[in-house]
């Protein structure tokens, strides 16, 4: 009989933000929280490194808040850590369980057995997951764009990365091509697959529930720096709120 990683005070693995008005968009946050079931302590790292970018999207809770408020679209986020298991990453994914986060040793993942990672999987991977497919299912025929929303550190591995924003985009382009043009329109310093490409291997959500099914998407990437705070917070959701709309209404001519 397998033991279960998460007790009774443990939080559960998602929050589900329900849709407030009709929307086409369909929030997902893969990296809002930086929970940890207390059977596994702090994973060996110390207090200060759980402040950082390796163990949660700084900033993207307020952000994403601010734009399931603003646009009235359903948002789902992924409450535990990124350091416990990244929700953006396969079942078995080299990275999905990391030892190492930008240069910081993460003990308790080196020294864990391989049951650890099925019970990370089975008990907060797969339902996060499993919510978000229900979500879309739920929505029937329902025209739908999934949104998923993330921040990045300034700095990863001693590299500066100037992009105040970064749209990401795999086989469909549709919207992140849009929206490109509508960014740089805005005068920002904007990343065409930067700071990361995303692929069918680096990421697990939009190819899973957005290329897999048809769905039209974006993966939007916010400088953390920018939205640490609760005015950049506001500011970025806001700026969303109205492009998102925008982009949109291209699909639909």
């Amino acid at each position: 009989m397998s033991v279960s990683l998460l007790g009774a005070s443990d939080p559960a693995p998602f929050l589900v933000f329900p849709e407030k008005v009709p929307s086409p968009f369909v929030l997902v946050s893969d990296h809002a929280g930086r929970a940890v079931p207390e059977v596994l302590g702090m994973l060996g790292v110390d207090a200060e490194d759980w402040e950082r970018h390796i163990a949660w999207d700084i900033g993207i809770v307020g952000v994403g808040r601010r734009l399931h408020e603003a646009l009235g679209a359903t948002l789902i986020e992924q409450v535990y850590s990124r350091l416990v298991i990244d929700c953006n990453r396969a079942p078995g994914h080299p990275t999905s369980i990391p030892h190492v986060s930008d240069r910081t040793p993460i003990p308790g993942n080196r020294e864990a057995p391989e049951s650890c990672r099925e019970r990370r999987e089975r008990e907060i991977l797969h339902p996060y997951h499993d919510a978000i497919q229900e979500v879309l299912t739920e929505r029937g025929d329902r025209p739908t764009a999934l949104i998923a929303l993330h921040s990045f550190t300034p700095e990863m591995n001693g590299v500066e990365r100037p992009w105040q924003i970064g749209i990401l985009h795999n086989r469909d382009s549709r919207m992140a091509r849009v929206m490109l043009d509508l960014l740089k329109a805005e005068d920002l310093c904007v990343g065409d697959n930067e700071p990361y490409v995303l692929t069918d291997v680096s990421d697990y959500t939009v190819p899973r529930h957005a290329e897999a099914a048809g769905l039209p998407y974006l993966e939007i990437e916010i400088r953390q720096d920018l939205i640490a705070g609760e005015e950049g917070q506001r500011d970025w959701a806001d700026l969303l709120a109205h492009l998102l709309p925008r982009v949109w209404e291209t699909l639909a001519v």
